[in-house]
């Protein structure tokens, strides 16, 4: 299928497929004239690229998360380890913002307390 298929079967923009392309996510085959052929498991995979970005991870971490991912979405335990510090980076992400949180609700409940 052509670039501007799979940006139809996937909604996704040709322009992210490109991009997808240029960083290794996804491959294609070009025609005489330059344009892009992909097989029929694209789809399959702009679908796993997006999810995997929906969870949170860099580009650089999916392309090698790709190979472990198996045909039903999930990733293989190759990979857990990965999967496991990107989730302990969001943790502690949470955290330092729930602090960030109380230091500032600290500070409009004392500027409230001063109006009042």
């Amino acid at each position: 299928m052509r670039i501007g298929d799979l940006a139809a079967a996937t909604d996704t923009s040709v322009r992210l497929l490109r991009y997808y392309e240029e960083q290794g996510l996804l491959t294609s085959d070009r025609l005489a004239g330059g344009h892009r052929r992909y097989d029929a498991e694209a789809p399959t995979v702009v679908r796993r690229i997006r999810s995997l970005l929906d969870a949170g991870l860099p580009t650089r971490t999916i392309r090698d998360l790709l190979p472990c991912v198996r045909q039903d979405g999930t990733v293989a335990l190759c990979k857990l380890e990965t999967l496991e510090q990107h989730l302990q980076g969001l943790d502690d992400r949470i955290s330092a913002l729930q602090e960030t949180r109380s230091s500032l609700a600290g500070l409009v409940g004392a500027a409230r307390s001063e109006a009042a």
